[in-house]
């Protein structure tokens, strides 16, 4: 596996990147309620990134090996849909919960990461799945520092996520990232500690760890990207690109409208 170590001048464009994609979902929270459709937010948020930003949409046309190009400029993922969710005409409904994942290209360099957003009045159950969730993102981003494995941050999700009563999506998983959307290594998000890739300072990545309330197997639907539960039962995702510096971490997609590391 090679994986790229980044220069200081990539490093930061990359954090203009990751901080302009954090800012799309700082900008459209507020339209975030129930009777907007997906598809509303997708034309909000592409506007955003190309007309105010000066961003090319990732997702836009995008077309790796063997699929059709996706069609729309966001990913907006609801309920029991795990990832890749296209954005429709169809209206947000009171008590959904659903993730938006940004991936804007400036520069050449490309920043992503997702957030979940509460529709209205959530219930508790659902409430509690995107906050383990969110920890699960954290227990991983908090192992990352040069001589830590891969098999360091999945453990750290799997641990967490399975002692709170969940299941975690083992076919899709963090990526390296850069001037491509995809790289070397894959970040899974579960695993043994100690083995797998060591971490160098330089290297940059997604952690983004799926969770499902119920079990973690997966069914595609027609339109060839959207995945959703097998079970039907809620998933949530949260995903932060992250640098490994020579003492630790850094988050590069972070804004000002980011959630707080939560405390311990």
């Amino acid at each position: 596996m090679s994986v790229e170590l980044k220069t200081p001048a990539d490093i930061e464009k990359m954090r203009i990147a990751g901080k302009l994609a954090s800012e799309v979902l700082d900008y459209i929270t507020p339209f975030v309620k129930p009777g907007v459709t997906t598809e509303a937010i997708d034309k909000l948020c592409h506007d955003y990134m190309v007309n105010v930003q000066g961003c090319i949409p990732a997702p836009l046309n995008y077309a790796p090996d063997g699929h059709n190009p996706y069609p729309k400029s966001i990913c907006t993922s609801i309920n029991s849909v795990v990832c890749h969710g296209i954005p429709n005409d169809k209206p947000l409904k009171n008590g959904d919960i659903m993730n938006i994942d940004i991936t804007v290209i400036k520069d050449g360099y490309h920043g992503d990461t997702s957030r979940m957003f509460y529709v209205g009045e959530v219930s508790e159950h659902a409430r509690r799945l995107c906050k383990i969730t969110y920890e699960c993102m954290w227990r991983g981003i908090e192992k990352v520092k040069p001589g830590a494995t891969l098999g360091d941050i999945g453990y750290a999700i799997q641990q967490y996520a399975e002692s709170s009563g969940y299941s975690v999506v083992q076919e899709f998983c963090g990526h390296g990232i850069g001037k491509r959307f995809h790289e070397e290594p894959q970040v899974l998000h579960y695993g043994r500690p100690g083995t797998g890739l060591k971490l160098e300072a330089g290297m940059i990545f997604t952690i983004e760890p799926m969770i499902n309330q119920g079990k973690r197997h997966l069914r595609m639907m027609g339109d060839g990207w959207t995945v959703a539960t097998k079970d039907r039962s809620l998933s949530a995702q949260w995903e932060h690109t992250i640098l490994v510096t020579e003492t630790g971490y850094e988050v590069l997609t972070q804004s000002a409208g980011t959630p707080a590391k939560p405390s311990r």
